[in-house]
C-alpha cells in the first residue's frame, strides 16, 4: 500500500493496522521532504500569490520559509501537517502579509494624555487631510509664484497667515519647533553670548537640552539667577559688548512651585531694548488662542508675547496648535529677514506634505465660532463629560463580558492631561473604565497580558496601568464601535490573555 502524496512513514510498513496508520499532525518531517523552491512556487496557492504579489516578494518570502521548515525538520520538530499544499500556501500567505503590513500604524489612544508625543501628537483636521491629499496628487505651486510666473518662496503660503493670526510683521517656518531655535541662535548669536534664565534651560523629549541646542548653534550661553528665582537685575548685571540677544523660554513641561519668581516678557523686553539686543521667546506648545474662553487652563500665545515687546517668537504646529508637527518663527521682518536667508534654513525647512496641512490648519483659525468643531485637539481637549461617561456604558457591557470571570471592568472617573509639555500640572476631568484582575495574585503579571493583548488587536488600543487596574480613558474616543467591534477577538485563555485565532 503506497503511502498518502505528502504523508511521511517511519520505521517498516509492514503493519497495516488502522492504529498504526502514521497521524500528520505528529509524524515528524525530513529535510528532504521539504519541496524545492520552484515546486512551491508552482503549487496553485501559491500561484495565485504569485500573481497579486509578484515573483520577486513571493519567492523571497518562499525562500525563508523553507529555511524555517528545514531548520525545525533538523531539530525534529516538524509536523507533516505543516508541509501539505494548503498549509505551506497559508503560511506564505501569513507572512506576505505581515511583511507587507505598515510598521506605522494607526492605535486607540486610551491613555487619558490626548496630545501624547509618542503617538503622534495632534490629530489633523479634515480639512488638512483634504488638502494634503489634493496637493500630493499632483504638481503644486510650492515654489511657483502664479501670478509672476517666476520662481516663488515656500514661505509664502503660511506666512500671509501666520502674520494675520499673531500680529507679527514677518514669519517664517521650519520643521519642528526645535529646529527653529536652533536656527534663530545660529543666525543671530553665533559666537556670542545669549543670557537665560537658569530656571528655564529646559530639556525636552529625546534628551535634547536647551544648553545643547545653544552649544549646536555655536552660541555661548550665559546663566542668570537661580532655579527657583531670577530678577530682572541678574539679567542687567550680565549684558556685555559679547551679548547677542536675551531669551525666554516657556517651561511647558514642567512647573516650579513654592518660593519662585521669574521675569516675565513685557519686564525683560525694556531691558532688552535699552541695550539695543532682540528678545527672543520659545513659547513650545504652540497655542493660537485664548485657552480660557472654551474653560481650558491658560496658555501663553504669540499674540501676547509680541504684544509684550518679543522681537521673535518661537512655536509648535503639531502641540496646542493642532497641526503637522513644525516650527513656527514670527516677529520683526529684519529679524527674520536674517533667519530665512541662514545656510542653515534650507536644511531644517518643511517639505511639501507638513506646509500643505499647516496652511489648511492655519485657515481654520480664520473662522475661531468653528474652530472647537474642526479642529480635533480642540475638540478632544473640550469634549464634554458627559459624552466620555456615555461612552463608558457603550463599551463597558461587551468588554466585561468578554474578560469575564477572570476580570472585572468598572466605570470610574479619571483624570486625564493635555500632554506633549502642555500646561504638565493641569488635569482633565474625564471618564472611562478600571478593569483589575479577580484574583490576588499575580495581578500585575494578569494585568500586563491583557494590556499586551489589547495592543495585539487589529486596531492596537493603549490604556494605562496604575493601582493595580488597567485603565482606559476614553476621551479620546469619539467612536465606540472602533473598539467594540474588535472585542470579540480578544479571549481569555488559561493564565493568559491572548486573541483569539478567528
Amino acid at each position: 500500500m503506497a503511502a498518502p502524496k505528502e504523508s511521511v512513514v517511519h520505521g517498516s510498513q509492514a503493519s497495516q493496522h488502522p492504529s498504526d496508520t502514521p497521524d500528520p499532525d505528529h509524524e515528524l518531517v525530513q529535510p528532504q521532504q521539504l519541496p524545492a523552491l520552484d515546486r512551491l512556487l508552482r503549487q496553485h496557492g501559491v500561484a495565485a500569490l504569485v500573481q497579486e504579489h509578484g515573483h520577486t516578494l513571493v519567492a523571497a518570502e518562499a525562500r525563508a520559509l523553507l529555511a524555517a521548515l528545514r531548520a525545525q525538520a533538523l531539530a525534529r520538530t516538524l509536523g507533516a501537517a505543516r508541509i501539505t499544499a494548503g498549509s505551506l500556501a497559508q503560511q506564505l500567505e501569513d507572512r506576505l502579509r505581515q511583511r507587507l503590513a505598515p510598521a506605522l500604524r494607526r492605535v486607540l489612544n486610551l491613555t487619558g494624555t490626548v496630545i501624547h508625543t509618542n503617538l503622534g501628537r495632534a490629530l489633523l483636521p479634515e480639512a488638512a487631510l483634504a488638502h494634503v491629499r489634493a496637493m500630493m496628487a499632483g504638481p503644486n505651486n510650492l515654489e511657483y509664484d502664479l501670478a509672476s510666473g517666476g520662481r516663488g518662496d515656500r514661505d509664502s503660503i503660511v506666512e500671509g497667515l501666520l502674520c494675520e493670526l499673531t500680529g507679527a510683521e514677518a514669519a517664517t517656518v521650519v520643521n519642528n519647533n526645535a529646529a527653529a531655535v536652533l536656527l534663530v541662535l545660529a543666525a543671530l548669536a553665533r559666537g556670542r553670548q545669549v543670557i537665560v534664565s537658569r530656571g528655564e534651560l529646559v530639556e525636552i523629549g529625546g534628551a535634547f537640552r536647551m544648553p545643547d541646542v545653544m552649544a549646536s548653534a555655536g552660541a555661548r550661553l550665559v546663566e542668570v539667577g537661580t532655579t527657583n528665582r531670577t530678577h530682572p537685575h541678574d539679567y542687567e548685571h550680565a549684558i556685555t559688548g559679547r551679548t547677542a540677544l536675551l531669551m525666554k523660554v516657556h517651561t511647558s513641561n514642567y512647573a516650579v512651585q513654592g518660593f519662585t519668581r521669574a521675569v516675565d516678557e513685557a519686564a525683560l523686553a525694556p531691558i532688552a531694548h535699552a541695550h539695543g539686543l532682540p528678545l527672543v521667546t520659545d513659547l513650545g506648545s504652540g497655542a493660537l488662542i485664548d485657552m480660557t474662553a472654551h474653560g481650558l487652563p491658560a496658555e501663553p500665545t504669540p499674540q501676547q508675547m509680541l504684544q509684550a515687546g518679543c522681537d521673535l517668537v518661537t512655536f509648535s504646529g503639531d502641540k496646542l496648535l493642532g497641526g503637522p508637527q513644525a516650527g513656527l518663527i514670527v516677529g520683526r521682518k529684519a529679524l527674520v529677514d536674517r533667519v530665512r536667508k541662514h545656510p542653515m534654513k534650507r536644511a531644517l525647512r518643511m517639505s511639501k506634505l507638513p506646509l500643505a496641512a499647516l496652511e489648511a490648519t492655519l485657515r481654520l483659525y480664520l473662522r475661531p465660532e468653528r474652530l472647537a468643531r474642526e479642529l480635533p485637539t480642540l475638540r478632544l481637549l473640550t469634549r464634554p463629560l458627559a459624552d466620555i461617561e456615555a461612552a463608558a456604558r457603550a463599551v463597558q457591557p461587551a468588554l466585561a463580558a468578554t474578560l469575564a470571570p477572570r476580570y472585572t471592568v468598572e466605570p470610574v472617573a479619571l483624570q486625564g492631561q493635555i500632554g506633549s509639555g502642555s500646561l504638565p500640572v493641569e488635569r482633565l476631568p474625564s471618564a472611562g473604565l478600571a478593569i483589575a484582575p479577580v484574583g490576588k495574585t499575580g495581578r500585575g503579571r494578569a494585568l500586563e497580558q491583557l494590556a499586551a493583548a489589547l495592543r495585539a488587536l487589529p486596531l492596537p488600543v493603549l490604556g494605562r496601568i496604575a493601582d493595580d487596574r488597567l485603565l482606559l480613558d476614553l476621551r479620546c474616543l469619539e467612536h465606540t464601535d472602533e473598539f467594540v467591534n474588535q472585542i470579540g477577538l480578544l479571549r481569555p485563555t488559561g493564565e493568559r490573555q491572548q486573541l483569539s485565532s478567528k
